[in-house]
């Protein structure tokens, strides 16, 4: 199939693309000047070769291949529906939307996915590389979850490249160190996540970390009551990360690739 063959290339044209943008909209308009190279930078991207490798290894058949298999078939919700591509695309990435937005939201409520979610926030800064700042895992965990909604769903193959691409570019604009005019900020929030909005979730302070959980759409987060508009500091200047993990020995490679294996650490519930 020509879109099968072709993924690789749309997927990579499009995240280097909106990488390229984003690194220059950081460096034109920083809000925090996290954005500056770092080591915390490079370790994030070592997070990245070492997730791009294991996923080869254990997954021959990804999320774009396995919709093509269901979808030649006819098989699951949307194989039985039939219905017009107009209505099932579209359709298919907001129920994508959806799944990872209720994904997101157990990986800080069960204290299990929580250990290997909160290498993600532990990271000391808020830029694009957090963005693709995840535990092998995680990735694993996330991999294996998608696949059984494309299995359930039976999606046009369309549907989860674009989702796919959606997914890795939207994390990078999510997490990328500048800030959208007020207003123009204020009015996409009405439907699409924005830097500022997400930039709330990765506060050190809990009930913001525990709100805000939507990755493309913000519509979920307004629906299930985990919005939050404004955080309780300014945000070019609010502490980002985990508390309990601030050291530099704590932000190394292999110091991440061990935090999930680490003690419990007590989540601070307090109110202001």
């Amino acid at each position: 199939m020509d879109l099968l063959a072709q993924e690789p290339v749309i997927r990579l044209t499009a995240f280097f693309g909106v990488l390229a943008l984003v690194v220059v909209a950081q460096r034109l308009w920083p809000a925090r000047g996290d954005g500056r190279w770092s080591k915390r930078q490079a370790v994030n991207l070592g997070l990245v070769v070492l997730n791009t490798l294991l996923l080869r290894l254990l997954f021959p058949l990804l999320a774009v291949g396995l919709a093509v298999i269901v979808h030649d078939a006819n098989g699951g919700l949307f194989g039985w529906l039939d219905w017009p591509l107009w209505v099932s695309i579209p359709l298919a990435v907001i129920l994508l939307d959806a799944a990872i937005y209720w994904q997101h939201r157990l990986m800080h409520q069960v204290p299990l996915l929580w250990r290997l979610h909160r290498v993600h926030h532990a990271d000391t800064g808020f830029d694009a590389t957090t963005g693709v700042r995840f535990h092998p895992l995680e990735i694993a965990l996330s991999m294996l979850i998608k696949l059984g909604l494309i299995w359930v769903l039976g999606p046009h193959p369309l549907a989860v490249l674009i989702f796919e691409i959606l997914l890795a570019a939207g994390a990078l604009f999510t997490h990328a160190d500048f800030a959208l005019p007020k207003g123009l900020d204020k009015r996409l929030r009405w439907l699409f996540v924005t830097p500022s909005m997400h930039r709330i979730h990765h506060s050190t302070w809990q009930p913001e970390t525990d709100s805000n959980y939507g990755f493309h759409l913000s519509i979920w987060d307004r629906i299930f009551g985990s919005y939050t508009v404004d955080p309780r500091d300014d945000e070019r200047s609010m502490p980002v990360g985990l508390e309990s993990f601030r050291e530099d020995n704590e932000q190394g490679l292999l110091a991440l690739l061990l935090n999930p294996f680490r003690a419990p650490i007590k989540r601070d519930r307090a109110k202001p």
